[in-house]
């Protein structure tokens, strides 16, 4: 493992690799009709968009919110990776 600060394709692959799991954590993967991540991390600067076509469940959690979420969860593991970097 390198030392010091990930690299800015570590965080986008972190950043990505959350919130596709966290979607696929509230629907089967064969239940999302289509699935966009799309990660920068530019000076410092991280933006996350994610855009889900789940399903139509009426009672399944709510697609808008699964991609919200799935975006604060990426938030998050990019905000521990930086942290795992910093105690190493």
């Amino acid at each position: 493992m390198s030392s010091g600060e990930p690299t800015d394709d570590e965080v986008v692959q972190t950043a990505s690799d959350a919130a596709e799991g966290y979607v696929f954590s509230q629907y089967k993967q064969s239940d999302v009709r289509d699935l966009d991540v799309t990660v920068t991390f530019e000076d410092g600067v991280l933006e996350v968009d994610v855009y889900l076509n789940g399903p139509d469940e009426e009672d399944g959690p709510d697609p808008e919110q699964v991609a919200d979420d799935a975006a604060l969860t990426a938030r998050q593991a990019v905000d521990e990776l930086f942290e795992d970097a910093d105690a190493a």
